[in-house]
Order: structure tokens, then sequence, then C-alpha cells
């Protein structure tokens, strides 16, 4: 009953925010990720992976990248998402959410199932948490890591973050934010060089977030 009524408090907030509090919305400056270098400390993006209309209206992203790089040294690769959306507000005509739509939700209808399931602290900025999966399709495996990476929160769990956006919003009138995923094939079972290469690849990543997630 407890976890139902919380819920319920936390869906009548976010409810009371989106048609009431923070009018005066304010979109931050950023950088574009077309700027986002390809090449990192030798780590190369293989190539750009482009949306279609479709996909970027499913998930109402204003600016994204979605790239394999992988390191030819290490025999290592790593998939990066960031999808940024500058405001996750309801638009009051149509009624249409543009909330970040949590990695969880989407991966049992990509055929993916999850094995394994962490929230764990991760080292970014001033500290936060992220979401740890391990995920199955067929003889597949990856191990993935994502966050939301919003307005300088580093946050893991979906409450926490419509919690921080309720405060942001009545605040400073902000509502963006983005989606920080990292996808490692773990190749031969072996899980743990899997996450060698998560920990390199986002301390390459991770410094350059600034100018594209404004904090």
């Amino acid at each position: 009953m407890t976890k139902i009524l919380a819920a319920l408090l936390i869906l009548g907030m976010n409810g009371y925010v989106y048609w009431y509090l923070g009018s005066e919305e304010v979109i931050p400056p950023r950088a574009e990720f077309d700027a986002f270098p390809d090449e990192i400390d030798g780590w190369r993006c293989a190539g750009r992976e482009t949306l279609d209309d479709k996909t970027i209206g499913f998930l109402n992203v204003t600016d994204y990248i979605s790239c394999n790089y992988y390191k030819p040294d290490m025999s290592a690769q790593s998939h990066l998402y960031i999808g940024y959306h500058e405001r996750q507000t309801r638009d009051r005509e149509s009624g249409k959410a543009a909330a970040i739509h949590p990695p969880e939700h989407c991966l049992p209808g990509s055929g993916w199932d999850v094995i394994d399931a962490q929230v764990v602290p991760i080292d970014v900025g001033s500290g936060g948490e992220a979401k740890r999966f391990v995920i199955a399709k067929g003889n597949q495996r990856a191990l993935v890591y994502f966050w939301y990476h919003s307005r300088g929160h580093i946050i893991a769990r979906s409450h926490h973050k419509i919690l921080w956006m309720f405060l942001d919003r009545a605040r400073h009138g902000r509502t963006d934010g983005s989606l920080v995923r990292f996808t490692i094939p773990v190749q031969f079972g072996d899980e743990v060089a899997a996450e060698a290469t998560f920990n390199e690849f986002a301390e390459t990543i991770t410094p350059l977030l600034a100018d594209f997630v404004p904090d």
C-alpha cells in the first residue's frame, strides 16, 4: 500500500508540474552532437547511425548520437547512445508527453531479455548512480550501463528522475535532460573484459558531456 501511495503521489506531483508550474520555460544553450568527436583517445566511431523519422517521433528526442566506437589495439568496442531532450513536458494541445523512455521498457520489445539488473554508483562529475544490465538474445550477451544525465544530476531510477524534474521545473523552468547509454558485447562469456571496456570508454567519454548535456 505504501508503494502504491508513493507512486500516486509522484504521478500527481508530476502532473501538477506539467500543467501549472514553471511557465517560463528555459532551454539552455548547448553544442549539438554533430560536433561530438568521432575519434577520442584511440577510440573511433565506425560510422554514425541515423534514426528513422518513426523512431525519432517515438522517442521525441531533440538531438542524439548513436555510434559503435572501437579501439583497434585492444579489439574493444562499445556502442554509445546519447539522446538529448530539450523539454520533457506534455503538450497542452495534443496531450503527448516528451519524457525520456526508460531502456528497460524497450529492451524486451527488441528481443532482449534482462538476466541481471543492478543500480550501481558511478563516478561522473559529482557522482551519481547508473543502471547496470546484462542482457541476452539467443547466444548473444551484452553489458549495458545507462543513466539519466539531467541538469547536473546523474540518475539511475525513473522515480528519482521525475522528482528532480519536478523540482528543477518549479525552481528553474527547466525539464531538459538526456539518456546516456553504453552497450558492450560480452565476448566468449567474458563479462570481466566487458566491464573493463566500459570503464575505460566511459572515462574517455564522460568528460566531454558538459558541452552537449547542460548542467
